[in-house]
């Protein structure tokens, strides 16, 4: 009887870095030229209107699901880089991930004690409107979509498939260069003192689980607190 001969696993193809690299530039370049033009990307909050609005969800979803698309476009045939599989230990997970909030949150009272020009909360356009229980029902869509949905897809995108791409470099320049690659794709500049060290904190939680899972959940944590915070303060 014949022992069929394993299959070698297929190695990462430059080829896809090459093409995750140009869409992750793309969106900076985006948002960048949105910030320029004075418009709502780079990164902006969501105003008072687009809060209680359920076009924000509408256009949010179809961006994300196009976003999704393309990244699924560059993995497929290796969806083993988008790290989505559970964590190693989940007791030690939470302390990895509880670690990160703690660092993240004591490194943005560092930021905001530092006279910037605009403060990053300021710059991502989060300011503080009235609760209108009459709009609940978008708002919930909408806090789907910033706490459940972008997590998703964001940590697919960078500390999944382009964690893995990069992997090559070794441990610590993936990680650092996923961290650069995601505050940059929110088109921002001073707000970059906090995002980039939010990316690398989540990146280096996958590089210890061996999980994207772990940076969801804590990516959706600070998500849905800003946008709660917007409405309750």
């Amino acid at each position: 009887m014949e022992v069929e001969a394993a299959q070698p696993r297929p190695r990462t193809s430059h080829i896809r870095l090459v093409f995750w690299a140009a869409f992750v530039a793309a969106i900076a370049a985006v948002n960048y030229a949105s910030r320029l033009s004075g418009g709502r990307g780079g990164g902006k909050g969501v105003s008072h209107q687009e809060v209680y609005s359920y076009s924000t969800f509408a256009g949010g979803t179809v961006i994300y699901a196009v976003w999704l698309g393309i990244v699924l476009l560059i993995v497929v045939d290796r969806f083993d880089l988008l790290a989505l599989r559970r964590p190693r230990r989940w007791r030690r997970t939470v302390g990895l991930s509880t670690s990160v909030v703690v660092a993240i949150l004591l490194w943005e009272q560092v930021v905001s004690a530092l006279p910037l020009p605009e403060s990053p909360g300021q710059e991502q356009g989060i300011t503080n409107v009235p609760w209108e229980p009459k709009h609940a029902g978008a708002f919930a869509a909408n806090l789907f979509l910033f706490a459940v949905i972008a997590p998703f897809v964001e940590e697919l995108t960078f500390r999944g498939s382009g964690q893995s791409l990069l992997g090559f470099l070794g441990r610590w320049p993936s990680i650092v260069l996923v961290g650069v690659a995601f505050g940059l794709a929110h088109g921002l500049l001073e707000a970059l003192l906090v995002l980039v060290p939010f990316g690398i904190g989540l990146a280096w939680l996958r590089d210890r689980t061996n999980s994207v899972v772990p940076g969801m959940f804590v990516h959706a944590l600070f998500n849905a607190t800003a946008l709660v915070l917007i409405v309750v303060s």
